[in-house]
């Protein structure tokens, strides 16, 4: 899991919900284009083009905007945005496993759901090179790490293998780096690209790879 920044709610979205008066409020149901999509682009943008609980690269097609305390739940905040995020599985295809916000539904326990918005959140994980991710062995922070994991499906096959492939491709000739170019490969991996995105899956190969340096 990596930590998100929140960027400022886009323009449009904070004058919509302005525009309440005694005849309308503006609520989940009737909230659309245009607001909707700048909101999602916003998500997307501030994401670093990365699902916010797996790590898998994303789009406007392939995600939809998620509500880290669920709306059902906290109807409150069905339009705040630093509850909104953009998670993969927009659709999914008949008896695909589920995982992260699919997965999670309208689960939520504050102890031990850990958030993409805590800038400490990395610290409750560990990656393996075959692709797991895992509960630090740390007694304080190891159940709510165990209970994301399994609450969010982040274990799964289909995503342990392309965590194997995106780790094993970083590694590829990693031992013949001097220790200079090791760090600036994995500045790189912390770092957005040119088109102000992240590497698919890049805290989990930022972990493995400094376990070699």
């Amino acid at each position: 899991m990596k930590y998100i920044n929140k960027s400022e709610e886009p323009e449009s979205f904070i004058t919509w919900k302005q525009s309440a008066n005694d005849d309308w409020q503006p609520n989940w149901e009737n909230f659309g284009r245009p607001q909707k999509q700048d909101v999602h682009n916003s998500l997307l943008q501030e994401q670093g083009f990365i699902c916010c609980y797996c790590g898998r690269r994303i789009s406007n097609e392939s995600s939809h905007i998620e509500h880290f305390k669920p709306r059902k739940n906290y109807p409150e905040l069905a339009l705040k945005y630093t509850n909104l995020l953009a998670s993969c599985q927009r659709e999914t295809e008949r008896k695909e496993p589920l995982h992260c916000g699919r997965s999670k539904d309208e689960w939520y326990e504050e102890d031990l759901m850990i958030s993409p918005l805590d800038a400490n959140c990395a610290d409750f994980f560990r990656y393996t090179e075959d692709g797991q991710i895992l509960p630090i062995e740390y007694p304080s922070k190891k159940s709510a790490a165990k209970t994301t994991i399994d609450r969010l499906a982040l274990n799964i096959d289909n995503l342990k293998n392309l965590r194997s492939s995106a780790i094993q491709g970083a590694l590829e000739g990693f031992d013949d780096f001097s220790d200079e170019e090791k760090l600036l490969l994995i500045q790189g991996f912390e770092q957005r690209n040119s088109d102000y995105k992240y590497e698919e899956f890049c805290a989990a190969i930022v972990y493995v790879l400094k376990q070699y340096v």
